[in-house]
């Protein structure tokens, strides 16, 4: 893959988060191997970033008004959508991560960001060719979206530390047989290192 680094890069070049909401993210949630806060702090030094040299942030979080509009496969473990059980402010982005009035938000109602969504389109109205994705879970909405991404064509570099799912080992296959064959695997710093951001807080 050819990528181009610097701040040149960065005219081509967004970041996208994957559900950074309340609902997600809580604090009482166990995420491995990084936890809520690493993942959380990691996803802020991003926007900070990013938001910082005014390269396009998506936002994507996943709603649902009555469950009727998600996908409700005959699976032997299905994702239960509980709605009753969910409290009104699910969907909210975590209070750390709200969106600014630059910031683009794509609401999805299944794992992947671009099925469904407009991020597609607002991604190559902007002219975007590499994305920069993190978010939770490692290997539901960031995977999908991922694998999703490739199809569609663009670069892709995978913030491993703004990342975690439910079990470190979920994370770690992710990690090791995905994203290799369809990005490039790096750290937080790094990727601010990459496009000469130094290390914002």
């Amino acid at each position: 893959m050819s990528m181009v680094n610097g701040p040149e890069a960065l005219k081509q070049t967004a970041l996208v988060v994957i559900d950074i909401q309340k609902g997600i993210v809580s604090p009482a949630r166990k995420l491995e191997p990084y936890s809520t806060t690493e993942v959380v702090g990691n996803v802020l030094r991003l926007l900070a970033g990013f938001r910082g040299v005014k390269s396009p942030v998506f936002l994507v979080h996943v709603d649902t008004k009555d469950g009727n509009d998600m996908l409700k496969p005959v699976a032997d473990m299905p994702m239960a959508i509980n709605l009753g059980e969910r409290p009104k402010d699910w969907a909210e982005f975590s209070e750390e991560a709200k969106p600014t009035k630059s910031d683009i938000v794509i609401t999805k109602r299944q794992w992947g960001a671009f099925y469904g969504t407009e991020l597609d389109l607002q991604l190559r109205r902007r002219n975007v060719k590499t994305i920069v994705l993190c978010g939770v879970s490692t290997n539901i909405g960031v995977e999908t979206t991922a694998r999703e991404a490739y199809q569609h064509g663009y670069n892709q570099l995978f913030a491993i530390d703004a990342m975690s799912a439910m079990s470190g080992e979920e994370h770690e296959s992710t990690r090791k047989f995905i994203f290799p064959r369809i990005g490039m695997v790096k750290t937080t710093a790094e990727i601010l290192s990459m496009f000469g951001m130094g290390s914002p807080v």
